[in-house]
């Protein structure tokens, strides 16, 4: 299974995707296949940004098991 893209690297792709749709000259079709890849790197992006948020979740809690809400930008 190959590694991947970093979170980073998928708003990377996302910010090209949108500069692309956002062509004049961009056919329906083409719109479509960015479109649907558009969506597939944003769910990957909320699936890593989960997975960050509850790791710092658990490097947050407690011993007694409480958690402290601390606002951490990512």
């Amino acid at each position: 299974m190959a590694d991947r893209p970093s979170l980073a690297e998928e708003v990377r792709a996302l910010e090209e995707i949108v500069r692309r749709l956002e062509q004049e000259d961009v056919d329906l079709d083409a719109a479509l296949k960015l479109f649907e890849e558009g969506i597939a790197r944003l769910r990957r992006a909320r699936e890593t940004l989960a997975g960050a948020e509850q790791t710092v979740q658990s490097v947050l809690a407690d011993a007694s098991g409480t958690l402290r809400n601390t606002r951490v930008d990512l």
